[in-house]
C-alpha cells in the first residue's frame, strides 16, 4: 500500500482528525521555514522573548529587519495545502485545525475552526496597555520613519523577517503605543515565551473529541507542538503525519508520510471526495492562486 492509500486508509477509519500544522504548509506559499529535513536549524535561531523585552537594541534591529522581510507575509496568498485543509473541515473531517505558524493562511484559504498556537504576525500588541492594531499600519509608520531603510534589499526570513547584518540599527526609530506611549511587540509568541493557556486548553478539549490526530508539516522540535503529540499517543489516540524528514515523534507515529504536504493533501481530499481511486491518485496537484476571505491579511500593497 503507498503512502497516499495509507493516508486515505487513516482518515476513513478515523473520521474526526484533530490536526497540527507546522512551517511545511507555507513553504508553498513562498514563506521559509527554519529547520532542515534533519530538524537541524537552517540559520541561527529567532530572537528570544527576554532579549526582545530586555534590550532596546534588539528591538531595532528586529523591526529593521521586520520593515524589509515583511512585504513577505503580507502578499503571501494560500497553497495547496492550506486550500486542502479547508476542504477537509468543510467536509467535517476537522475536529480542529491548530496551526504553529503566524502567517493566517488557514484563515485565508477558508478553515474557521483553527487556533493560533503562537499568535499571528499580521497583528501588534502593546506590552503596557494590551492594545491590538494591524501590522500594516505600522508597517507604514516604520516607513515613514525611516525611509532610507524601506529602499534596502535583503534575503528573505522566517515569519516576516530578513536578512541584514552589519549595519548600525541604533538609528532605525521604532514608534511607541499611539494610545499609551507603550513598547510594541508582534503579538506572537517568542521563544521562550508561554503560549497562552485559554489556547491549551482549548487545543486539548478539540483533541480529547476527535478520533485521531495528523500531523502536517512540522518536525515538531518544539515542545508546544510535540506535547500535542505526547498526549494523543497517551490518550490512546492514533497519529499520522505528513512531513518530509525527521520529527522529533517519529517512534509515535502510527503511519509517516514523507510526502510534499500540498500534494499529500489534495490527493487525500481528491480520494475521500471518491473523485479517484485511492491507489490511483496523481501525485500533482494545482499551483493556481486561492482568493483571500475578508478574515486574511488583507491584499492591499498598501503598508507593505
Amino acid at each position: 500500500m503507498d503512502e497516499i492509500a495509507a493516508l486515505v486508509d487513516f482518515a476513513t477509519r478515523h473520521r474526526r482528525l484533530f490536526v497540527l500544522g507546522g512551517a511545511g504548509c507555507s513553504t508553498e506559499s513562498g514563506i521559509p521555514d527554519y529547520r532542515d529535513e534533519k530538524g537541524d536549524w537552517k540559520r541561527p535561531s529567532p530572537v528570544t522573548y527576554q532579549a526582545f523585552m530586555g534590550s532596546e537594541a534588539t528591538r531595532k534591529r528586529y523591526w529593521a529587519r521586520s520593515l524589509i522581510g515583511w512585504p513577505t507575509m503580507a502578499l503571501a496568498l494560500p497553497g495547496p495545502a492550506h486550500r486542502a485543509l479547508a476542504q477537509l473541515e468543510a467536509s467535517g473531517r476537522v475536529e480542529l485545525l491548530l496551526t504553529q505558524n503566524v502567517d493566517g493562511l488557514h484563515d485565508a484559504a477558508g478553515s474557521r475552526n483553527t487556533i493560533d498556537l503562537h499568535g499571528r504576525i499580521d497583528t501588534v500588541r502593546c506590552m503596557a496597555c494590551d492594545t491590538r492594531s494591524p501590522r500594516s499600519a505600522l508597517q507604514i509608520e516604520l516607513r515613514r520613519r525611516n525611509p532610507g531603510w524601506a529602499m534596502l534589499e535583503a534575503r528573505v526570513a522566517p515569519d516576516g523577517d530578513a536578512d541584514i547584518e552589519g549595519r548600525d540599527f541604533s538609528t532605525f526609530d521604532v514608534p511607541s503605543c499611539s494610545a499609551c506611549g507603550g513598547l510594541l511587540k508582534p503579538d506572537v509568541v517568542f521563544f521562550g515565551e508561554s503560549v497562552p493557556r485559554d489556547r491549551v486548553a482549548a487545543a486539548f478539549a478539540a483533541m480529547s473529541a476527535a478520533d485521531a490526530m495528523l500531523v502536517i508539516g512540522s518536525s515538531l522540535m518544539v515542545y508546544s507542538g510535540f506535547r500535542f503529540v505526547q498526549a494523543a499517543v497517551a490518550a490512546g489516540k492514533p497519529v499520522a503525519a505528513i512531513n518530509r524528514g525527521r520529527t522529533r515523534a517519529d517512534d509515535l507515529f502510527e503511519l509517516k508520510a514523507e510526502l510534499p504536504v500540498g500534494e499529500a493533501l489534495s490527493a487525500l481530499v481528491l480520494a475521500l471526495a471518491g473523485d479517484a481511486p485511492a491507489m490511483t491518485v496523481p501525485l500533482t496537484w494545482s499551483h493556481s492562486i486561492g482568493v483571500r476571505s475578508s478574515g486574511s491579511l488583507g491584499t492591499s500593497t498598501q503598508g507593505i
